[in-house]
């Protein structure tokens, strides 16, 4: 195989890692919470002997969009949802993690939890309780936490310490290697929740470009294939 195959397949493996990005945030169009991911890619040059240098092309690092989500009011007491910045952030078997999905639900021994059942975090990183017999629950912007009246805990506003190492943990859960930092300027809203911030239109256009770059890329191949096929029956027939 040559240099040129090289390179056109290098090229094919980053489209499609592409094209399976662009799929996964049109899929999650409708999740709460849900935010896009992108594709960057990067360009390593080396040396071709005494002819010119290949470059070839690395997809290896996902970004994931801070762009909102537009906000639904549901009414619940217990659907929040954070204008501006910040995640909230859950207790789970692999450690600490964060998300922007405020669907919560009072546990059997009356932590907020998640769909998944884990249990939301307080600026403290302490579990948040709320008395079962309680009958009014509110939640202020700054995330204290009240029922009849009685604050009982600050629900934490969190940021990654290094915004580059936002990793996706399982739909719309993220970990960061360097851990977490409390987050200013972010509010927390009541009976709302975030939607997912893909916009449908400018994914299926990227998925278009993306399908149209990867067909050139396979024409290209299957003609070198053509022209090397050809040059072995030439030499053979000599």
């Amino acid at each position: 195989m040559g240099v040129s195959e090289y390179v056109a397949l290098n090229r094919q493996s980053g489209l499609m890692r592409e094209m399976q990005i662009v799929a996964n945030n049109i899929a999650n169009i409708s999740t709460t919470g849900f935010r896009k991911e992108g594709l960057l890619f990067s360009e390593y040059v080396v040396p071709a002997g005494d002819g010119p240098s290949l470059s070839m092309a690395n997809a290896n690092v996902r970004l994931t969009s801070p762009v909102q989500g537009a906000m639904t009011q549901t009414g619940s007491p217990f659907d929040l949802a954070i204008e501006g910045e910040g995640f909230f952030m859950v207790e789970t078997p692999a450690g600490n993690q964060i998300t922007r999905a405020g669907s919560f639900t009072p546990g059997p021994e009356g932590e907020l939890v998640t769909p998944d059942g884990y249990r939301l975090l307080d600026a403290g990183g302490a579990p948040i309780f709320v008395p079962p017999d309680a009958r009014a629950v509110t939640v202020s912007p700054d995330g204290t936490l009240s029922a009849d009246g009685r604050a009982l805990a600050q629900i934490g506003l969190y940021l990654p310490a290094v915004p580059e190492e936002l990793t996706r943990q399982g739909g719309v859960r993220f970990s960061a290697a360097s851990g977490y930092e409390p987050a200013e300027g972010g509010r927390i809203l009541q009976g709302f929740l975030e939607g997912s911030n893909v916009n449908a239109v400018q994914e299926i256009a990227r998925m278009i470009e993306v399908q149209r770059a990867y067909e050139l890329g396979q024409a290209l191949l299957e003609r070198e294939d053509e022209r090397l096929r050809g040059v072995v029956n030439t030499l053979g027939r000599q």
